[in-house]
């Protein structure tokens, strides 16, 4: 397999003979507000930065080219936007966490939508829906719900993309049950002002190193819209100090690992 860290939580993914777009946010530098009260959002770090903070590493053509199936985990701006739905073909394979974002997607054009499940399958490719929760306490309902997904085949390392969910009993099984080889981690501790963690922080990343610890673990959704809180940097001299830099990458905006 191939996983290509584009922006935030977009991923190109390149399993078992298969391309997968996930997460797609593909607008210019600057095209939306920023996450806080101007988007219906409590106070947010960065008002005065619109997001995405930075350009995407290549170009949209590059990114969905030869594109086989796209994931979409939650409809949030940051994972699923308007340049998205404009680039990408609408008879395009695509997977939503439920039915209710299946038929938000359907309503822009697109025809070819597919609830994900325990069991689907795509060309020969077991993908699992995952559980997660997007935040703690309060924020679980104001986020609203998410997914992870498990990819399976007999002729690749088990891949778990976890999405937007912090660390919690949830994330801990779906490691026990899927024993995933790799992992991608949403890991850019976005917060509001206040109400704690929206994605996971350096120490819900390495309580997934404890939870999986022969695991390879990519950490994406950095330093791309206002309310990051984690920096690459800082994650990096985490694990630096824990030890564990060969288990965990933390990859600048188009880099690509092959496993």
């Amino acid at each position: 397999m191939n996983i290509q860290q584009i922006r935030n939580a977009t991923l190109v993914v390149e399993y078992a003979g298969k391309k997968f777009l996930i997460d797609p946010m593909l607008a210019e530098k600057g095209a939306f507000p920023p996450f806080g009260p101007r988007v219906g959002f409590p106070d947010a770090p960065r008002q005065d930065q619109n997001n995405p903070l930075v350009d995407l590493p290549t170009s949209i053509d590059h990114i969905i080219n030869h594109v086989d199936a796209i994931i979409v985990t939650h409809l949030h701006l940051d994972h699923w936007d308007d340049a998205a739905k404009e680039a990408l073909p609408k008879d395009i394979k695509l997977f939503a966490q439920n039915e209710e974002d299946a038929t938000e997607i359907r309503s822009t054009g697109f025809k070819n939508v597919e609830v994900l499940q325990k069991d689907t399958v795509f060309a020969g490719i077991q993908l699992t829906k995952t559980k997660g929760e997007h935040g703690r306490g309060e924020l679980i309902e104001l986020a609203g719900n998410v997914c992870g997904v498990v990819f399976r085949h007999s002729n690749e390392k088990t891949l778990y993309v976890a999405g937007d969910t912090v660390w919690n009993d949830k994330v801990q099984k779906e490691i026990e049950t899927h024993k995933p080889e790799i992992i991608v981690l949403n890991a850019g501790d976005n917060q509001f002002l206040e109400g704690g963690s929206l994605v996971m922080g350096k120490d819900d990343v390495y309580e997934v190193y404890q939870a999986a610890p022969n695991a390879k673990i990519i950490t994406v959704h950095m330093e791309a819209v206002n309310h990051w809180t984690l920096s690459r940097d800082e994650l990096k001299n985490f694990i630096s100090e824990k030890g564990i830099s060969s288990n965990i990458s933390v990859p600048e905006d188009g880099e690509s690992y092959s496993f």
